[in-house]
């Protein structure tokens, strides 16, 4: 409870203050009268500031008249009767935050987890929060303990992992609907982290990659796939036009001879097919005759010089 305690030292100060100049002027008069009169000023003194409360902007004070419940105050400055009125609790109105988690939960699909999450609520009846449950913030830690739990036993892994915000939505619901009667408004829940066990996030994490290398193997045969579908193009083009074949043959070889020392084989299927093995085998032929009939060639006479005597 939020009390100002200058402002009653201040009015209790005050009273005696007061009090004790009249009981000083009084006891000049007459000893018993101004002995009196200091006995009920310190008992004014209490009174009054015994009677002066203030709660804050975000605060309502819950006041009980012998017991029974008598309104709720606030805010600001308010004056209750002393001994016969009481302020049982203040009562803060702001949206308070509170975790909660659930340790070793079993899913719908019998894996142990841990969730934590975080629970965004509000007092927006003061005093249902007073009469309907004794300590209503820690009720509602076990209500939104038990609520997460249920929601775990009924999902699965997979839903909690990818389905959070559906989680969320749910878990709403059932605590709102369980802490209304207190006068609590639930405005959000979120959940912090989910936590497996490590052997299971290991078979996770090689089923993942399982996963991401049979989507690359897919892909791979889809571009090979369509590879051979234009080859198969190609081939139609190159058997309507043989000098188009004979062409590309060439630049193959060009662009193969290109760099110095290379050497290339080729099939000899491939030379068939191009008709190149013809014009590779009159080649070698050519080459054979000569070495076999060589060719002579004509040399010019070297003059003599005579050296002098």
């Amino acid at each position: 409870m939020q009390v100002d305690s200058g402002l009653r030292a201040f009015i209790w100060l005050f009273v005696v203050i007061v009090g004790g100049v009249i009981s000083f002027v009084l006891f000049v008069a007459s000893a018993p009268l101004g002995v009196l009169m200091g006995i009920a000023t310190f008992f004014m003194a209490w009174l009054l500031s015994s009677s002066v409360r203030m709660v804050a902007q975000w605060e309502r004070a819950v006041v009980l008249n012998l017991g029974r419940f008598a309104g709720v105050r606030g805010p600001g400055l308010f004056f209750i009767t002393p001994i016969i009125q009481s302020v049982s609790r203040v009562i803060d109105l702001r949206t308070i935050t509170s975790t909660f988690k659930a340790e070793q939960s079993i899913t719908a699909d019998t894996v142990p987890v841990d969730v934590d999450a975080v629970l965004f609520w509000r007092v927006v009846d003061p005093e249902k929060a007073i009469l309907e449950v004794q300590e209503y913030s820690q009720a509602i830690g076990w209500a939104a303990q038990t609520a997460l739990r249920d929601v775990i036993g009924r999902s699965t892994l997979a839903d909690i992992l990818s389905g959070r915000d559906k989680i969320d939505r749910i878990l709403k619901t059932l605590i709102d609907g369980r802490t209304e009667p207190w006068g609590v408004e639930v405005t959000s829940v979120e959940i912090r982290d989910v936590t497996i066990p490590a052997a299971l996030q290991d078979a996770m994490s090689r089923q993942a990659q399982a996963e991401r290398e049979r989507q690359a193997r897919i892909i791979l045969g889809e571009s090979e796939t369509q590879v051979a579908a234009k080859f198969m193009e190609a081939a139609k083009l190159y058997e309507q036009s043989p000098t188009a074949l004979h062409l590309r043959a060439m630049n193959m070889l060009y662009e193969g001879m290109k760099d110095k020392g290379s050497m290339i084989i080729v099939p000899s299927s491939a030379l068939d097919t191009m008709n190149l093995g013809a014009m590779t085998g009159l080649a070698s032929q050519a080459q054979a005759q000569l070495l076999q009939n060589p060719v002579a060639v004509p040399v010019p006479p070297v003059p003599l010089v005579k050296a002098p005597p």
